[in-house]
Order: C-alpha cells, then structure tokens, then sequence
C-alpha cells in the first residue's frame, strides 16, 4: 500500500488505495479454509475456544437462527464503545488498512466480509466508530463496531454497503488488528510534516526580522558533520534567506536563531522513523493466531505495538525542543533591544501592550506540549483476571501527537504573528529574499493594524496558516 495514496484518499477521495482483485480474493478463501480445517481438527484460539482468559474454555457450537452465534456474541460484547468518534479521514485510512491486511491471506477473515468491507471502501462509506478502547494490542471496540456496521446491525455515518455475508470464524480474526491506531498515526505524521515544514519557514522569518546571521546555516559548519538531516534543515533556511542584504544586528545571535539545524535535524528523523514504523504494522498483519504458510494456525504476540509506541514518544520529545526555539524567539521578536522596533511592536501611546499577550499563549500552549511529551510507552496493566499483564499504549501515543500538533500550532502561530509585524514595521529587511512570498502570503491575511485589540483572529489565521505548511 502506497503511504501517500493512502493520506491522500482518506483526506480527499479519488480511487481507494486497496481493492480486492482476484487474485487477493483466492488468496484470503485459501486462509479461510485453512483456518476452519484447522478449527475442526483441534483447538483454535478464538475459534474453538474463548478469547482473553477464557481461552481454555471451549466454544460452543452456534445454534442457527438464534441470533447468539459465539461470533455475533464477541461482536457485540466488544462494540462497547464511548466518547468520541473517529473522524471521517481516520475512519477511512483505518478501513483501508484493515481490507490490505486481510489481503496477506494470514488472517482467515472470510471472503464474505471482506468483499463486504472492500466495497464499502469503494463506494466511499463511512463508519461511526469510537476512539475508546483500544491499549495497543488491538482495535477491538472499534473494529467490533465496524464488523456490525458490515453486518447491518449498526448504521453507516454515511454512505452504506451490502449487507456482509460472514462465518461465525470471521470474528476475532476481523478484530485483531491495530489498523484504527495505524490510521491515526499515519494522519498525525501528515499533520507533523507540515508543523515541521512550518516551524522552518517561520524561523526563517523571525532571522529576517531580528536581522540574525546567516552564519550558523552555511554549509561550511555542516559539511563534515554526518548528519544529513542537519544539514538538509541548514541548507532548507539558507535558501530561504539567500541574498539578504541586511546588516547583521550581532556578532552572535541568541541559541533561537542559531542553533536551528541542531535542534530541527532529531524532529525531522522522527517523523521519518514513524513512516518506517507504521508501514511495518500496515504490512506485516498480526492477526492471532496467524494462519501460516503451511496452514496452520500460529499463536503468538505479533499485535503488540511496542515499536509504533515508542516511535510516538520520540516524535512528541524531539518535537518539544523546536517549540521551545519558537517561544524563545517570540520572546526575542518583542524585546526593542534585539529588534531595533518598539517593545512588543506596539503603536499608539507609551503603554500600549501591542502583542505582549501572545508570550502569555504561546508559553500556555508550550506547557501543555510539555506535558504531553511523557512517554505512554511506559505504562503497565493486568487485565483479562490477570492473562493480559502488558499493553504498548500506542493508541494513546497516537493521541497524545494529536493533541500535541494542535498545541504547537498554537505556538508557531504567535511566532508567526509577531514575525510578520516586526517586518510590516522594517519591510526593507527582506528586499530580494526568496522568503518574501511567504510573508507577503502571511502578511494577506493577518491584519495589518497595531492599535491595541484582540489578537484572537490574528492567532486563528496564523494556526490555519501553519496547519497548511504556510501554503497556500
């Protein structure tokens, strides 16, 4: 499965990044069928037997037409979620992951419902499914409530698909996976890119406005340096200021401005490690038990998402440092000592406060990023009369990147704000800099007039602006 197909089709439409061909659907009645020849020779976890710490107890037989298959019963009991839903996007990506899965042919899932699943991709529907429930060991609630979407028991959010013609097996082969917390990791690293792309272009404004050097981004201090993110992130804000004419205001600049490079290069990794750790859980299926290439079941731990979370933790504690930088030089765009500007870039009369309450939200949103930089991944649990006694958390891993970009946004957009008045106010310190575009597309809609008022639709414009990238 492509990773940018699927970000671009669960944000946008267009064609379904996974469909079900001919020979994928041999491939799946193949595991199908291994899997119940398996189940009618001798005990199957979750197939023969209960699940949790009832895999000891044996299964019944269904009874037909009663309404209370061993399968519609996991079903059911599981689909008990809370809250909040999956958005649109997130519920589509996690869709399209779970029918690339069950394509692998290790999952047993039947034909039935994935023919089901694959054409309600196609027809673009959409499930209502809670975010609750889930520890990294598997999408139970949510995918409990979308194999009853499938099965007609629970209602489309919009759009709808045939009716699933299902086995009683289908049931915790369709549950067991991380696919709803794939999705959402993979829409968050979207989301961070962008932040990061962001974070970049507004430091490269705030150089502009303090009239910083250029020094700390030549490539003579990186060239030798074995860090080709570095360097990438060095060479990204020397073109951005490439030409600059501007006198430079020190011999040294503050950490902010300098050390750029540096505390971007880990942030940058990161989000390159969680492309790599996703697409390893989005193609490497963990049902369990796993039906084997010899056809037979294999039980095993394969759905235990440590990788993902720890990968997620060190998104969120390599992207603090860069919000850091942009709060410090916030601080430093409003200090007249550095800017040659009035304090907090005020007009009117001498205690007008201009833009000193943004250092107040920015640093707000600053802590609560800091707080959501502990690590998940370190949490324990017994649950299951004590069977289950460790989760990854990665769901909430997941949850915490969420929350967190909508923070940082927050505090580049005060950078931003305070970035694009210092050269409203000196307008000759970016004659002939590549980055002039930019801020003349910043300058278009934050407003233009520095009387005492709210900031509050500066601050809005500046996060939908970051959340683009600064595009436009």
């Amino acid at each position: 499965m492509s990773w940018d197909h699927l970000i671009s089709w669960a944000l946008e439409g267009g064609p379904a990044p996974v469909e079900l061909t001919d020979d994928k659907v041999a491939r799946i009645a193949i595991a199908e069928e291994q899997l119940r020849h398996a189940g009618r020779s001798g005990a199957v976890y979750g197939l023969t037997t209960g699940v949790g710490a009832l895999r000891h107890v044996p299964r019944p037989e269904p009874t037909p037409d009663d309404g209370s298959s061993p399968g519609l019963r996991l079903w059911r009991s599981h689909a008990s979620g809370v809250g909040t839903t999956y958005d649109d996007a997130t519920a589509r990506a996690g869709m399209a992951i779970r029918l690339h899965q069950i394509t692998s042919g290790r999952s047993g899932v039947s034909s039935g419902l994935a023919s089901s699943l694959g054409a309600a991709i196609a027809s673009g529907a959409v499930p209502d499914l809670h975010q609750s429930g889930s520890i990294g060991t598997g999408d139970l609630v949510p995918l409990a409530e979308l194999a009853l979407t499938l099965l007609g028991e629970r209602p489309w959010r919009s759009g709808s698909a045939p009716i699933a013609q299902v086995d009683d097996a289908d049931a915790l082969p369709f549950i067991s996976s991380n696919a709803m917390t794939l999705a959402r990791a993979a829409l968050v690293h979207h989301r961070m890119v962008n932040l990061s792309v962001a974070a970049e272009k507004v430091a490269a404004l705030s150089i502009a406005a303090l009239r910083g050097s250029l020094e700390p981004f030549d490539p003579r201090v990186h060239a030798r340096r074995p860090d080709a993110s570095q360097q990438r992130v060095a060479a990204r804000i020397f073109a951005y200021l490439e030409g600059a004419d501007w006198e430079q205001a020190r011999i040294q600049d503050p950490l902010a401005l300098r050390t750029i490079p540096q505390v971007h290069a880990p942030f940058v990794d990161a989000l390159s490690t969680l492309v790599e750790s996703v697409l390893i859980e989005v193609n490497d299926p963990t049902e369990n038990p796993m039906v084997g290439d010899d056809g037979r079941p294999v039980h095993h731990g394969g759905f235990m998402t440590a990788r993902l979370s720890a990968t997620l933790d060190a998104l969120r504690q390599a992207s603090y440092p860069v919000l850091s930088l942009s709060a410090a030089r916030l601080s430093h765009l409003l200090n007249p000592s550095l800017t040659g500007l009035p304090a907090f870039l005020a007009s009117g009369p001498p205690d007008s406060s201009g833009l000193m309450v943004l250092e107040y939200v920015a640093q707000d949103a600053l802590a609560r990023c800091r707080l959501l930089t502990s690590p998940v991944s370190t949490g324990n649990l017994s649950i299951s009369l004590g069977l289950e006694e460790h989760a990854s958390f990665s769901t909430q891993a997941a949850w915490a990147c969420e929350w967190l970009v909508e923070m940082a946004q927050t505090v580049l957009a005060c950078e931003l704000v305070a970035a694009v008045r210092a050269l409203r106010m000196s307008r000759d310190r970016l004659t002939g800099v590549p980055l002039e575009d930019l801020y003349d597309r910043a300058a278009a809609v934050l407003m233009e007039e520095r009387a005492d008022r709210s900031l509050t639709p500066d601050i809005a414009a500046g996060v939908d602006l970051v959340e683009r990238g600064l595009g436009g």
